[in-house]
């Protein structure tokens, strides 16, 4: 498995907006090779930024650097730089990568 997070420091005053693109958005992720899930995550709140991270679940890297140069990336991203959302976030996002090294479930719910 492997994990892709980008971080966003977003302005405060601007969080419904950020996240009113976030679900408006289309992913173009279902579907894919090796995805599993996407999440949006909210984070904490400071006194510049809110933070926030975008979180994929991967079968593989494999699979997330093939997304990474395919068609439904280059849709998915498309307006990833538009002009209107000056102000929006404080810097690019921050993208992290992770290979799984341990899965812990809770037995209960995988019935």
């Amino acid at each position: 498995m492997y994990i892709a997070m980008n971080r966003f420091k977003v302005n405060p005053e601007r969080v419904t907006e950020f996240e009113q693109i976030w679900l408006e958005r289309e992913t173009h992720l279902q579907g894919l090779p090796g995805f599993v899930v996407f999440q949006m995550l909210r984070g904490p709140e400071r006194e510049d930024h809110v933070l926030y991270a975008s979180h994929t679940v991967w079968r593989s890297q494999q699979d997330f650097d093939a997304w990474t140069h395919s068609e439904a990336f280059r849709k998915a991203h498309a307006n990833a730089g538009r002009s209107k959302r000056e102000g929006l976030y404080l810097g690019p996002p921050s993208f992290e990568g992770f290979t799984v090294i341990q899965t812990v479930n809770n037995e209960e719910n995988d019935a």
